[in-house]
């Protein structure tokens, strides 16, 4: 499969996938659906396809799957030309558990296959994810899933996958924009073969007021948010922005036309300082079940 879009690069998943010498290839740009509510992610999902996404990424614990599914089968663009992620939810974990909730995510989505499934997160205090891992493998070698990944898991999660396990994660989607860069996380993944793909990656908008970032997109005439979405496309990330706004949709796919220079680059590298504006990996442990 390769996206329908010619206009968005594509990177080769050579791990998490059934055969390395037949990679699954998905869109570096894609379309995130996290807090969007049930009410709304059909037309949201719908707009975004129009407009010229073909990545959707989407997770059990957003309870919007069956919305989701519904914006796919009504936008009209065939199944083989979308790539579609979704996740399973932490209380979910273990062999038996993740098989029965694959089972519904795939219901609800009304698919046959998923295109990439992960680990929404590795829950070290319940340490269930590398059984729950041997339960992705199994959906791999079935079919069920095309490629197989994790997210936000830290390096040592990575390492004691790889060690213990037979199945490389394809990729690891973790909290990433200029002010959050997890430079030991991404090292971790570069050093398995493991893609980068960047969740908030704009820092949810409080990175497009700094000055670093304004400037520059001043002096190339474009919006900060595609400076940003630059930014990571040219440090190789895949990256999955979230909006219902139907023009700040077109913005984000806008990136294709102007490029970064070394220096703009690592101007926006320098803006590193730690802001965490999620759950800490090594010892979040809700179960993203709703009460």
């Amino acid at each position: 499969m390769t996206s329908a879009n010619p206009t968005v690069p594509t990177i080769d998943l050579t791990h998490g996938v059934a055969d390395a010498a037949h990679p699954v290839r998905i869109p570096q740009l894609g379309f995130g659906t996290w807090q969007i509510e049930p009410d709304e992610a059909q037309g949201v999902v719908e707009r975004a396809i129009e407009t010229g996404y073909r990545h959707i990424d989407t997770a059990a614990g957003y309870y919007n799957e069956r919305e989701v599914g519904a914006g796919l089968r009504a936008s009209g663009v065939p199944r083989d030309d979308l790539f579609v992620t979704t996740k399973l939810r932490n209380g979910d974990q273990g062999f038996e558990n993740a098989l029965r909730a694959f089972e519904d995510s795939r219901r609800a989505l009304g698919v046959d296959v998923v295109d990439l499934y992960l680990i929404h997160w590795p829950v070290p205090s319940e340490d269930r994810y590398v059984e729950t891992w041997r339960a992705f493998e199994k959906l791999l070698a079935e079919g069920a899933v095309r490629a197989i990944g994790v997210s936000n898991f830290l390096p040592e999660h990575l390492d004691r996958l790889v060690a213990e396990t037979d199945v490389v994660p394809a990729v690891d989607q973790i909290e990433l924009h200029p002010t959050l860069q997890q430079p030991d996380v991404v090292a971790a993944c570069r050093r398995h073969g493991v893609v980068v793909e960047a969740y908030s990656p704009l820092g949810q908008g409080r990175d497009l007021a700094l000055p670093v970032v304004t400037e520059i997109a001043d002096g190339l005439g474009v919006g900060p948010g595609q400076v940003v979405l630059r930014w990571h496309l040219q440090r190789g990330h895949v990256v999955i922005p979230k909006t219902v706004t139907p023009e700040r949709m077109r913005a984000n796919l806008d990136v294709f036309s102007f490029e970064l220079t070394p220096d703009q680059l690592a101007a926006i590298d320098g803006l590193e300082d730690g802001t965490v504006l999620t759950a800490d990996p090594a010892t979040a442990s809700f179960t993203q079940f709703r009460s």
